[in-house]
């Protein structure tokens, strides 16, 4: 009777080189990005791991960390983050504390897929617990926990605190710089990235600022240089027509614009300070830079030729704009695509005081805010026209700031075989704050 009740047990004991063999199978698969066939692998050797070891051991939680991955991968992000919080809770309960390094990486998963999923508060949480961890097992600025870092940017900023958003940025810089030095091209990375937030904050000097830095950088990448300053150049010129059509949200004093002082020229009714000349020349850089690589990449050569177009048509020179359009409405077609140009593209447009993106009110917990749906006519010459409040919880004085805004903006229009066409209900949407009045 002993030797029948033991018999079946030896029989479906679990050996360590059955799971490496379907580990490395796993692996090659993975590796791969044969998903599919990666998935059933990861699966077995989550069983054959917990056959051998049960449930609750701390063997399982790389197994189930891979199978999370996996999944992420394939899109099924719902049964990722199962995997990712059972990883989680088995290293919590049985690791040693905070500083468990087998926590990283099911940390990292679970934060990436909350972010995957817009779940930005459990996303902010999570990967700041994951890279609180990281910096107290391998040093505060060191280089692994990037991957961590830009998830946790993009949940800050989707939640819309901006001043922590703002810090961890310059910090993915300082690592950046840290781990490979100044001027090594895989500091380009992080610089852009910073240097697109400043943009989208409407911080154009500082923008500029680092624009110049990237463009130094890719200047000295040796045989990449021509492709790596085509960007920062984009980004030059960009931020000089946004800050003319826009203004600038920062005081101009406090930054150091390595581009000298703008010349005369106003927008008229778009307001602005004038079109810097050296953003076109930045453009005309750029394409020349292009137009020199074998073979030529026209989809770069389109998004550079819809820039310039772009930066004349905000120059109030309609011809050229539009011969730059029709000119890049060639290259993305050649590239395959010509989707960038199929809808209205907004360049200029001042956003009211009390919106949310610029408003002074600090303590948010005391504000309300209101939305304001505006509907008009996008012009083939990119004005707008027809604008009409189509819905909003604002009052008629907000709802009147928003339309005085879309009526004075200013877009790229819309292209139908490469020549502009009026574009109607396009909308804009623009969120308001104001203070909340005091109770009794």
């Amino acid at each position: 009777m002993l030797a029948a009740m033991l018999a079946p047990a030896s029989a479906l004991a679990v050996t360590d080189v059955e799971r490496v063999a379907v580990y490395r199978e796993f692996r090659a698969a993975f590796d791969a990005h044969r998903y599919p066939d990666a998935l059933p692998l990861a699966e077995k050797l989550v069983a054959l791991t917990q056959e051998q070891y049960g449930a609750g051991d701390r063997e399982l939680v790389n197994p189930l960390a891979n199978l999370g991955t996996t999944q992420y991968r394939m899109g099924d992000y719902k049964d990722a983050e199962d995997s990712y919080l059972r990883s989680v809770k088995i290293a919590a309960d049985t690791g040693g504390g905070s500083a468990d390094r087998l926590l990283l990486r099911p940390l990292q998963g679970l934060g990436t897929t909350y972010y995957a999923t817009r779940q930005y508060e459990d996303a902010s949480v999570t990967l700041q617990r994951a890279l609180d961890l990281s910096r107290n097992l391998d040093g505060l600025l060191n280089p692994g926990q990037m991957p961590i870092l830009y998830p946790l940017i993009g949940s800050l900023v989707n939640l819309e605190r901006h001043s922590e958003a703002d810090r961890e940025f310059q910090y993915s810089v300082r690592v950046a710089e840290s781990a490979w030095g100044g001027t090594d091209a895989r500091v380009i990375r992080p610089v852009d990235r910073y240097a697109r937030w400043l943009e989208h904050m409407g911080r154009y000097p500082s923008a500029r600022a680092e624009y110049a830095r990237e463009l130094t950088i890719a200047e000295g990448a040796g045989s990449r240089a021509a492709r790596l300053v085509i960007d920062p150049l984009l980004g030059i010129a960009r931020s000089y027509r946004l800050e003319a059509t826009n203004g600038s949200d920062e005081e101009a004093a406090q930054y150091a614009d390595p581009f000298g002082q703008p010349s005369v020229g106003v927008l008229g009714d778009h307001g602005g300070h004038g079109l810097h000349p050296d953003g076109e020349k930045a453009l005309l850089l750029a394409l020349q830079t292009i137009d020199k690589m074998s073979p030529v990449d026209h989809k770069l050569r389109g998004t550079t030729l819809m820039e310039l177009g772009d930066w004349y048509l905000c120059a109030d020179q309609p011809d050229k704009s539009l011969a730059r359009y029709r000119e890049a409405w060639k290259d993305f077609q050649q590239a395959g695509s010509t989707a960038t140009l199929d809808v209205p593209r907004q360049l200029a447009y001042r956003t009211p005081a009390s919106s949310a993106a610029r408003s002074r009110l600090a303590e948010r917990e005391n504000t309300d805010e209101h939305s304001v749906q505006a509907t008009f006519t996008v012009k083939r010459d990119g004005h707008t026209a027809n604008v009409v409040t189509s819905s909003s919880d604002a009052t008629g004085a907000q709802q009147k700031t928003v339309l005085t805004a879309v009526r004075r903006a200013r877009y790229a229009p819309r292209l139908l075989n490469g020549e502009p066409i009026d574009t109607e209900g396009v909308t804009l949407v623009e969120k308001l704050l104001s203070k909340r009045p005091r109770q009794p």
